[in-house]
């Protein structure tokens, strides 16, 4: 049974910088790093994590920029799944080590 929708505007209450994405039920932002390296890190640490709860981001990589757009295809939307990987996102971003 996919988790109970509770949509984009819910979600990007209780997130910073996040937006809604046009046109769907999702949620996005751009991370910018310093580098390719630096990108390259974050998307590894955020795999490894999205891997581990069963939930993937949609993503766009170019140097040191990731377009990340976020949604529960299962339940057509966005999700509490989208707003913990964001809360993630966020931390990881940041350099903390955020809780697995």
């Amino acid at each position: 049974m996919p988790a109970p929708k509770i949509g984009a505007e819910a979600a990007i209450a209780r997130l910073t910088g996040w937006r809604a994405a046009e046109g769907r039920d999702a949620i996005s932002k751009v991370f910018r790093f310093k580098d390719f390296n630096a990108a390259f890190g974050f998307m590894s640490r955020v795999a490894l994590h999205a891997e581990k709860h069963d939930h993937h981001p949609e993503w766009f990589n170019v140097y040191n920029k990731v377009e990340v757009t976020l949604a529960t295809h299962d339940a057509g939307g966005v999700t509490e799944k989208d707003v913990a990987l964001a809360q993630f996102m966020d931390a990881a971003a940041q350099g903390q080590h955020p809780p697995p």
